[in-house]
């Protein structure tokens, strides 16, 4: 009996190793060989700041990855559900303003007071002051968007926004990218004076938030799989240029915004703290393949640990804002500045956050 228990045993650790190791998976990783990641100390030492923030929720859904405010005050959100809430200025009465039907991600409002919205899976929109939403762009270059991420808008009216990968699509699909670590993204920008709609730079790897320089004369676009932010020249003598702004940094870099009141810098908001075992696995992509094959609660799983850097326009460190515990708060994705007030959209919580920019140390 022991005899035929161990053989069945054997048997079935054998299928389990050769699943592991060999059953065919649909991504294609990419071996890369991460920095060392930087210690939460210096400029990046914990702290509890964001303990302070104020938290509205988000009713009957959860997700309000970005947040905007039009020249009222309102406040307005994109949840996971497919609706855009707006609140009122002091962050009550949520109510719905429209539903995209599919997945909005980030925000923000051209020249003629019309939300542009990215959408995961619905593309380029836009939303008029009374919720009619209309389909802006749903392609560029040789792919339709997969997985349309943020967006910024300019005072010529142009829209700059990202398609984090023109081969995963958001719906279903949260480890493809990370595990596969491949150039599938793109910076795309939309003339919405003349409707044209055009790939700037493309071979980026996990493109995500988007932030318009004060002088509009560069773009940085984030690249949340190799840890940095590039500086995309798009304007000027350097018009073409691309360089990073940002490497190595010591989370995973999301959203991206551009300070208010003519501040010449940068807000920075990290999803989580970057993963000792992603990391690990970055230069060796056997590994990643048998990571994707785990069972869901087998895979790793991002810390709780919401994280906002203020940048110069050099790239340097000048506010970094924690809460190490991560409570009552998680996932931050992007840090919006209007007026005196930051807030703080979350990919994963059902509320969403401000703070006041002068009650911070």
């Amino acid at each position: 009996m022991a005899k035929k228990v161990a053989g069945w045993l054997g048997s079935v650790l054998l299928v389990l190793v050769l699943y592991l190791f060999l059953w065919p998976v649909p991504i294609h990783p990419v071996a890369w060989e991460p920095h060392p990641v930087p210690a939460l100390e210096g400029d990046f030492a914990e702290n509890r700041v964001l303990q302070g923030m104020e938290l509205f929720a988000t009713p009957n859904g959860h997700g309000p990855e970005d947040v905007a405010v039009d020249a009222q005050g309102r406040v307005y959100v994109g949840l996971e559900e497919g609706q855009v809430l707006r609140y009122a200025a002091d962050g009550s009465d949520p109510q719905v303003f429209a539903d995209t039907g599919g997945r909005p991600l980030g925000l923000d409002f051209d020249n003629d007071g019309n939300l542009i919205v990215a959408d995961a899976s619905k593309g380029l929109l836009s939303i008029d002051p009374s919720g009619a939403i209309e389909v802006l762009c749903t392609e560029a270059g040789y792919h339709p968007f997969r997985f349309t991420d943020d967006v910024d808008v300019d005072s010529q009216n142009v829209a700059w926004f990202s398609d984090a990968s023109y081969k995963w699509s958001h719906d279903g699909h949260a480890m493809e990218e990370p595990l596969e670590s491949a150039p599938n993204g793109r910076l795309v920008k939309y003339d919405i004076n003349t409707g044209e709609c055009s790939v700037v730079l493309d071979e980026l790897f996990f493109a995500n938030g988007i932030a318009v320089s004060p002088d509009e004369t560069y773009v940085l676009v984030i690249e949340t799989m190799r840890y940095r932010v590039k500086r995309v020249y798009v304007r000027g003598p350097r018009r073409g240029d691309v360089e990073v702004f940002v490497n190595n940094l010591p989370g995973f870099p999301d959203g991206i915004s551009t300070g208010a009141d003519g501040i010449f810098w940068f807000w920075l908001a990290i999803y989580a703290p970057r993963d000792a075992i992603l990391d690990f696995a970055g230069p060796k992509p056997w590994l990643r393949k048998v990571m994707y094959r785990l069972p869901r609660d087998l895979k790793p799983t991002p810390r709780r640990h919401p994280f906002v850097l203020g940048l110069d326009a050099s790239g340097k460190v000048v506010r970094n804002l924690q809460d190490a515990d991560g409570a009552d708060f998680s996932h931050s994705t992007n840090a919006e500045q209007v007026g005196d007030w930051l807030y703080i959209g979350s990919l994963a919580e059902p509320k969403w956050g401000r703070i006041r920019i002068s009650s911070l140390p």
